[in-house]
């Protein structure tokens, strides 16, 4: 006979979402139990943006030592230790581990249990011998890597980020399948580590993003050596002694072949709902995720999901977000939304390319000709010209009343900066805010302040303006 356990909050999973549901209800005094079958901390920690950043930093190091010349320092040559670089990567995973460590949150007062859960009704989970009946549920079982059926793949060993930062010897060289924001922070990452690398992407690299962002990094990392074949398309893979073929068809129907010595596969991820029992819990989901409604409860309105598992933006900070107000509509039955247009999103390739808001294509659609997009390149940025990094610029979509509606932003630091587009745009605020604030200089930071106070360039021409100066100055 199952054990039984009664929690006010059963949370599925010990990602990023779950441990902050968990973590608040159990600071409020609520009783919580948390399952997690596999790593604790999830995929951000272990297998996605804390690794996949600490790799990116090494890649960075590594390239410092040709950047310095244009500072007039120049050195006999470096060597690159890929082991070393893996070993940053474990340790920098290690001392963020005990944050998200089952000890802490049993310290926290949260029952932890390591096993598999299952729905087995619509108000019970089953995980291994113990029953778990709470009023409120939260599924965050998060999302895997998708990998595609291409002919001969699974016949070859290949790499998702879950197996990547394994790795202890650089790939000679390493091909990517899928030109997204993991797949070309993967490659630049590996090719300023010394690897030979090869992107290809069906469609267009960086695909979401504002296309003149998009190519800035597309050229810069084109030009540190990384290959990015767009619109090209694998065909299917063959395993040979000194490698592995990858045969190609790019879209004017050309044959690619290249030989690669590892295959990272980064075409996109896809939800965990298999094995959940979500039928029995009468929860309705497809292969997007689990459905939800904006204050982000399932067609079971006694379970909510969060993070990648409910589909919509993969993104840790969605997750951490989503929690934040699941935790409000359980706890303090306060009406909630989730609002996508305020989730920021960054590329961290070297320049970082980073959006927010409604884009320039979506903004004209619904505003027209109230639409002003307002520019500030890096090039006339001092702090950028001080540092040598002045490849980038700030697009600001201004709308009605001089409301901002969207960013987007290429260049060093580009997701620091899109912290203030961030409050802004949640706080609905105007070009006359971000014209008004005091940047301390020299900073980045200046070049929101300079775009927003281009929407008033055309005010010293305007002939009311210039007709109520000329009467004040008649009151002395």
């Amino acid at each position: 006979m199952a054990n039984l356990l009664t929690p006010d909050i059963c949370v599925i999973g010990a990602g990023s979402g779950g441990l902050s549901v968990a973590a608040a209800a159990a600071a409020f005094g609520v009783e919580v139990v948390l399952i997690e079958k596999g790593l604790m901390g999830g995929d951000c920690l272990n297998y996605g943006c804390v690794p996949s950043k600490a790799l990116l930093a090494a890649g960075k190091a590594a390239k410092g030592g040709a950047k310095n010349a244009q500072f007039g320092i120049t050195s006999n040559g470096q060597t690159i230790d890929f082991a070393k670089a893996n070993d940053h990567v474990r340790k920098v995973i290690a001392t963020i581990e005990p944050h998200d460590s089952q000890e802490r949150f049993e310290g926290l007062g949260v029952t932890v249990l390591r096993e598999r859960a299952a729905f087995i009704s619509k108000d019970a989970v089953l995980v291994g011998k113990t029953e778990i009946r709470a009023r409120r549920f939260v599924v965050a079982t998060g999302s895997t890597a998708f990998v595609p059926p291409i002919p001969g793949l699974d016949q070859v060993p290949y790499l998702t980020n879950e197996t990547l930062f394994d790795q202890r010897e650089k790939p000679e060289h390493l091909v990517i399948i899928g030109g997204g924001p993991i797949g070309l922070e993967m490659a630049q990452a590996h090719c300023r580590l010394g690897a030979k690398v090869t992107v290809f992407e069906a469609f267009k690299a960086l695909g979401k993003d504002d296309p003149d962002m998009s190519a800035t990094v597309l050229e810069a990392l084109r030009s540190e050596g990384v290959e990015i074949l767009e619109e090209t398309s694998v065909d299917r893979v063959e395993k040979q002694e000194t490698g592995i073929d990858v045969f190609a068809k790019s879209g004017n129907g050309q044959s690619v072949e290249v030989r690669a010595s590892h295959i990272l596969v980064a075409t996109g991820r896809v939800p965990n709902v298999t094995g959940l029992g979500l039928e029995q819990a009468g929860v309705e989901f497809d292969k997007s995720g689990i459905k939800v409604d904006k204050g982000l409860r399932t067609s079971n309105r006694n379970i909510y999901a969060i993070g990648d598992v409910a589909g919509g933006l993969q993104f840790t900070h969605v997750a951490g977000h989503q929690a934040g107000l699941a935790i409000r509509s359980i706890l303090f039955r306060m009406p909630v939304s989730m609002n996508e247009d305020l989730v920021p999103w960054v590329t961290y390739t070297s320049p970082e390319l980073g959006r927010i808001g409604l884009t320039e294509k979506r903004a004209r659609e619904k505003y027209g000709a109230k639409v002003k997009v307002l520019t500030a390149e890096y090039s006339g940025n001092d702090r950028a010209q001080a540092e040598g990094e002045t490849t980038g610029r700030l697009k600001l979509i201004a709308g009605p009343g001089g409301r901002l509606l969207g960013a987007d932003i290429v260049g060093v630091q580009a997701g620091e900066i899109l912290n203030l587009l961030s409050l802004a745009l949640s706080k609905k605020m105007k070009m006359k805010d971000l014209a008004g604030f005091i940047a301390p200089y020299p900073t980045l930071g200046e070049l929101v302040r300079r775009a927003a106070i281009s929407y008033y360039k055309d005010a010293p021409k305007n002939i009311w303006v210039r007709r109520a100066i000329g009467l004040l100055r008649k009151f002395g």
